[in-house]
């Protein structure tokens, strides 16, 4: 299978006035898919949770695993909230991590005079499902018995699990990739449950492969992913075959374990899985997972690299610094915990969850890496480099 090669000349002289227009241009064809931009979450129906505490509101927080989305997404919550005067300002960031329990121990310590994190109320599953359903088990004897108000549910396998087992306390599902096709919401605008708000982060995924396409033409695209249905989801595979019907490529999958706790297994595993794709696939499309390990990024584009395979990266930009070819998404999740935070505003005055807009467009970013774009002997064309927010020019852990 030979190299894909686009038409255009390269021009390394972008002219950034230009970017909207051909940012619309590489992304033709979106029209008609549902692209919404974010509002203020907005406030409708009647009535709050079934009984709203006159203390400040205790708040249990569920993760699937550590993740540095989570984390980030999380400290942009806390942001909003000390915006909205309902927490104290945050700890200071301090760099890269995937940990969020030690601001929410920080925060623990501090209750304030809305909301209060308990010092007990922190649960991550590390990627176990035994752990998981062991945290659901505590969490709604916990819910049963009345102590805690609200729940934060973070990722598709901790809203998987609490979705149709927490019923009255309002439980809020955040940063997940395709929510409607994993069941948590009945649409992208409606939660289907009184006590549920879902954040649905709309139309990035189409962005993504639309853009990705019209570039380069494809006609089959490989795609990794967790081999169970909350892995399906989470890379969005309803909404990638919709785009391949519509442009015409083929999906070639490669299903197998990524979303485990074993973290040498998970790479190994999505290893194998880019070492068959490269041979029977014209680009790779790299969802979110737990084999995509950044210290390991340059020898897992090694066979990306050798069969000169174009790379999207579903995650976003930092994956892109690290050698990922092309990627379109948020670069710091700031803003989608900001958006969290109004959602939570709105409830504590009264809102029922299911009553708040659930629809969260970010800020994207476009971001091209010209270091791995030399390697697979890919010069980008103009429209391209126009639209392009960040450059790179290394792939780490690479010569």
């Amino acid at each position: 299978m030979k190299p894909l090669r686009p038409k255009l000349p390269g021009i390394l002289n972008p002219a950034p006035r230009l970017k909207a227009q051909l940012l619309k241009l590489l992304t033709l064809g979106l029209v008609g898919l549902g692209l919404m931009a974010s509002a203020p979450p907005a406030a409708g129906g009647e009535g709050g949770p079934a009984t709203a505490p006159e203390r400040p509101w205790r708040v249990i927080y569920l993760e699937g695993g550590p993740y540095r989305d989570y984390h980030l997404i999380f400290r942009g919550l806390l942001q909003g909230l000390a915006d909205l005067n309902l927490v104290e300002e945050p700890p200071p960031y301090e760099g890269e991590t995937e940990d969020s329990a030690p601001l929410w121990r920080a925060l623990a310590a501090r209750p304030g005079p809305r909301l209060e994190f308990l010092a007990d109320g922190f649960y991550s599953a590390g990627w176990n499902q035994e752990s998981l359903a062991a945290a659901k088990r505590e969490i709604l004897n916990r819910l049963e018995r009345g102590e805690a108000d609200l729940v934060l549910a973070f990722g598709t396998a901790a809203g998987a699990a609490l979705v149709d087992a927490v019923n009255r306390t309002p439980l809020l599902i955040i940063s997940t990739t395709d929510p409607v096709g994993a069941g948590l919401s009945r649409s992208l605008e409606d939660s289907g449950r009184d006590n549920v708000h879902v954040q649905v982060v709309s139309g990035v995924v189409e962005y993504q492969l639309v853009m990705f396409h019209n570039i380069f033409g494809f006609a089959t695209l490989g795609v990794p992913y967790d081999v169970t249905p909350e892995g399906r989801a989470a890379m969005g595979l309803a909404t990638a075959e919709k785009i391949a019907a519509e442009k015409g490529f083929t999906i070639v999958p490669c299903r197998t374990e990524l979303e485990i706790a074993d973290q040498e297994k998970s790479y190994r595993n999505l290893k194998t899985c880019l070492d068959r794709l490269v041979e029977t696939s014209e680009a790779i499309y790299l969802p979110v997972n737990n084999g995509l390990q950044h210290e390991r990024m340059a020898s897992l584009l090694e066979p990306v690299i050798a069969r000169q395979r174009p790379s999207f990266s579903q995650l976003g930009p930092e994956e892109t610094r690290l050698g990922v070819l092309l990627s379109m998404g948020e670069t710091d999740f700031l803003n989608s915990g900001r958006f969290e935070a109004e959602v939570i505003l709105a409830i504590l005055g009264g809102a029922q969850p299911r009553s708040i807009n659930q629809v969260y467009l970010p800020p994207l970013t476009m971001a091209l890496n010209l270091k791995m774009a030399q390697l697979i002997g890919w010069r980008p064309p103009f429209e391209v480099l126009a639209a392009v927010d960040e450059l790179y020019n290394q792939v780490a852990g690479r010569d």
